[in-house]
C-alpha cells in the first residue's frame, strides 16, 4: 500500500493502546497476576486513614487517649492486685505451717554434717565407750547435732529407713520373691510398727505423767536408728547366710538395747532425778519399766523385720 494510504488510514482509525508490561517494583503499582485489587491503601478504602510510617499496608491500631486511658490502668490495677494477693498468700502460709509441719523444728534435726554421720554410726554400733550421754545446751536450746554426737537426729533415721527399702528389695530380688507390691508391703509395714510404737509410748508418758522434754520428732529419731542395725543384718545374711545375719544382728540388737536405756534414761528420769525422787518409788519404778520396754522391743522389731529376708 502507498505511504499516503497508510497514513489516512492511520488518521481514520482510533489508536489502540499499547500492551506494555508494569515492572512490579515500580510503587504504586499493581501486579499483572494478581487476581484481586490491593484495597488496604488509603484511597481505596476511602476511611481517611493513613498508612503509619513502617507499617506494612494494615491498619493501625487505635491509639486515642481514651483507649491508653483504658488500657493502662486496668493492666496495672491487675498487676497490683496479683502481687498483693501473693504477698498476702505467703504471709498467711508462713504464719501457719508450723502448726501443722513444725518446718523451724525439723531444721534442727537435720543440721547434721559428716564428721557427725560417722561418731553417730560409731556410736550405734559400739554405745560400750561412750560415756557422757548428757545432751549439751546452750541458753537453754539444745546445740545442733552436729555440734553434739548425744543429740538425736532425723537424717540418719530417714536415710536409713529408705536404704532398708532398697535392701529389703535386693534381698527379695536375689529369691526370685521381688515384686512391687511385696516392696511396698515392707516399706508400710516398718512404717506401721514405727507410728505404733510412738503412740504407744506417748499414751504410756501419758498415763505415767511424766513431764518430759521427749517431743515426739524425738521419739521418731530414738526409734528410726534401729533401721542401721536392721540394714547391716540383712547385708551380712546376704553375703555370708543365716549365720552372719544372726551375729550381725545379734550384736545390733545388744547396741540398740543398750543405747535406748542410756538415752531414754536421761529423758524420761530426768524429773525424778532433779525433784530428789527415791528409786524405789512407786512412779518412778514405772518410768524405769518403760524405758525397759522401749529398750526392750527395738530388737524384737529388728527381728520380726528381717527375718523373711534372709534364707
Amino acid at each position: 500500500m502507498h505511504p499516503a494510504g497508510l497514513a489516512a488510514a492511520a488518521a481514520g482509525t482510533p489508536r489502540l493502546p499499547s500492551k506494555r508490561r508494569i515492572p512490579v517494583s515500580q510503587p504504586g503499582m499493581a501486579d499483572p497476576h494478581q487476581l484481586f485489587d490491593d484495597t488496604s491503601s488509603a484511597q481505596s478504602r476511602g476511611y481517611g486513614a493513613q498508612r503509619a510510617p513502617g507499617d506494612l499496608g494494615y491498619p493501625a491500631a487505635s491509639a486515642t487517649p481514651q483507649a491508653a486511658f483504658l488500657a493502662d490502668p486496668v493492666s496495672n490495677m491487675a498487676m497490683a492486685y496479683g502481687s498483693s494477693l501473693a504477698a498476702q498468700g505467703k504471709e498467711l502460709v508462713d504464719k501457719n505451717i508450723d502448726r501443722f509441719i513444725p518446718v523451724t523444728k525439723l531444721k534442727y534435726y537435720f543440721a547434721v554434717d559428716t564428721m557427725y554421720v560417722g561418731r553417730k554410726l560409731g556410736l550405734l554400733f559400739f554405745p560400750y565407750l561412750h560415756q557422757d550421754w548428757e545432751v549439751q545446751y546452750q541458753q537453754d536450746t539444745p546445740v545442733a547435732p552436729r555440734f553434739d554426737v548425744n543429740a538425736p537426729d532425723l537424717y540418719i533415721p530417714a536415710m536409713a529407713f529408705i536404704t532398708y527399702v532398697l535392701v529389703a528389695g535386693l534381698a527379695l530380688g536375689t529369691q526370685d520373691r521381688f515384686s512391687p507390691d511385696l516392696l511396698g508391703l515392707q516399706a508400710s509395714s516398718a512404717l506401721a510398727w514405727l507410728t505404733l510404737e510412738v503412740l504407744a509410748i506417748l499414751l504410756s508418758l501419758y498415763l505415767v505423767t511424766v513431764n518430759t522434754d521427749l517431743t515426739t520428732i524425738d521419739l521418731v529419731a530414738f526409734l528410726g536408728y534401729k533401721y542401721v542395725g536392721m540394714i547391716g543384718g540383712v547385708l551380712m545374711g546376704l553375703l555370708f547366710g543365716k549365720i552372719g545375719y544372726y551375729l550381725v544382728l545379734g550384736w545390733c540388737c545388744m547396741s540398740i538395747f543398750v543405747f535406748m536405756i542410756r538415752t531414754l534414761r536421761l529423758k524420761i528420769l530426768a524429773e525424778a532425778a532433779a525433784e530428789g525422787v527415791p528409786v524405789r518409788e512407786a512412779r518412778n519404778q514405772l518410768r524405769m519399766y518403760l524405758t525397759m520396754a522401749v529398750a526392750a522391743a527395738q530388737p524384737l522389731l529388728m527381728y520380726w523385720l528381717t527375718f523373711h529376708l534372709v534364707r
